[in-house]
């Protein structure tokens, strides 16, 4: 995460807004990084829905990004 802003903001917001969950960070990342895992099967499709979320988590969160990071990620996910 930028300086400033708080990892745990984010991840409260996701949850609530999209109800998806991500991880903490722990020890000294704690509320500076979160974590995105899965269980079980996890394909590209699983992939784009989950950075979509992040992606407008991190917004409604205030959080400045840039917004194409989404699009980069597709086209990557695309072309493979």
């Amino acid at each position: 995460m930028p300086e400033g802003d708080d990892a745990d903001k984010v991840r409260e917001v996701i949850l609530d807004r999209f109800d998806m969950s991500l991880g903490a960070g722990l020890g000294r990342l704690a509320g500076r990084v979160f974590r995105i895992g899965h269980l079980g099967h996890f394909n590209d499709l699983t992939l784009a829905g989950t950075l979509a979320g992040v992606q407008m988590g991190l917004q409604l969160a205030g959080v400045r990004i840039d917004p194409n990071g989404l699009t980069a990620a597709l086209d990557v996910l695309r072309d493979e």
